[in-house]
């Protein structure tokens, strides 16, 4: 199996109507040649060679997103420098890919899929959000919604991978040489934000956000509403599919149901009776909810992360010029 390299180009500002270079896209992309003619020709004095050098250094670096349930408490403690470890309730990490595309989804049965440019954003987008993220559920009120964007290798950690060569070799008088200063930490986070269950619930319930530029909803077809939520500062913007999750007592026997609540509250979501993750989760959902005495009903979340998008700018200079720690879940 032959891999090829791509390479993204940035056009000029006013270049753009040529369809052999991407027709309105402000980018173009081309396999990788030795010889720059091969690459763009006649088109290389339309490219803006800085935004091109720094969206392929974003492209060509590893990333991973980290989406984790936590305590407010222990965040909030965390945050006001106590002692506390930040240790997750639960969490899962998945390899993403950077992309000047963003990736639309439509949340009906037939799950349609369409691609736009997204520069000068860059979209970290996960296909199979809906299985991957099955059993991430909000079960109580001290329970908050964590995401975290962490860079870890390619082509923006060089040092990182100088130091992998010299492990593996016997060149070590070469590797000696190397100033360990100079070698980057082995991750940066480019993102880190959570919103608490309340915040959540609130936006999936009225159908708009109370809470300002923090969290707004998108209305779908389907059972299952995007809600937005802006990053620390408004910086980055994640997408999140949310639904309730049934009970699973009130399934009848056929494959699919409608899920409606104790009190006759359409939760507005379909849940597959096959045994899986999200019924395990469904189940331990609403055994901890009705241990909680409380007027409003409580209805466990399912969070499944779509997309994260940031400027370009700000990966760029972080993974460039970042020094504070990482955050680790």
């Amino acid at each position: 199996m032959m891999l090829w390299i791509c390479i993204l180009f940035v056009k000029s500002q006013g270049y753009g109507n040529d369809d052999d270079n991407g027709g309105t896209s402000p980018y173009f992309v081309r396999r990788w040649a030795s010889k720059l003619d091969n690459l763009v020709g006649d088109a290389s004095v339309h490219v803006d060679w800085r935004r091109s050098f720094y969206l392929n250094l974003i492209a060509h670096t590893s990333f991973t997103v980290t989406v984790a349930i936590c305590s407010h408490l222990v965040l909030r403690n965390h945050q006001a420098g106590h002692t506390t470890s930040l240790s997750p309730i639960y969490k899962v990490v998945k390899t993403v890919y950077a992309s000047p595309s963003r990736v639309n989804f439509h949340l009906d049965s037939k799950k349609e899929v369409e691609t736009t440019p997204a520069y000068p954003d860059i979209c970290f987008a996960v296909d199979d959000f809906d299985s991957t993220f099955d059993a991430v559920v909000l079960t109580e009120t001290d329970h908050c919604y964590c995401v975290l964007l962490n860079a870890h290798g390619g082509a923006a950690f060089p040092g990182k991978d100088n130091a992998e060569n010299c492990n593996s070799s016997n060149l070590v008088a070469s590797c000696t040489d190397s100033d360990p200063q100079s070698m980057k930490d082995s991750k940066i986070t480019l993102f880190s934000g959570f919103v608490s269950y309340q915040m959540v619930r609130d936006a999936y319930d009225v159908g708009k956000s109370r809470f300002g530029s923090l969290l707004s909803l998108g209305h779908s077809s389907g059972k299952i509403d995007k809600i937005y939520m802006k990053g620390p500062g408004g910086r980055g913007e994640v997408e999140v599919a949310v639904s309730g999750v049934a009970d699973q007592s009130l399934q009848d026997s056929g494959p699919f149901s409608p899920v409606v609540s104790k009190r006759g509250f359409g939760i507005g979501t379909i849940v597959r009776k096959a045994a899986s993750v999200a019924t395990v989760a469904a189940k331990q959902a609403y055994a901890a909810a009705s241990s909680t005495s409380s007027d409003d009903e409580m209805i466990p979340l399912k969070c499944c992360l779509m997309s994260i998008s940031l400027p370009w700018e700000y990966i760029a200079h972080d993974l460039l010029f970042k020094g504070s720690p990482p955050v680790n879940l």
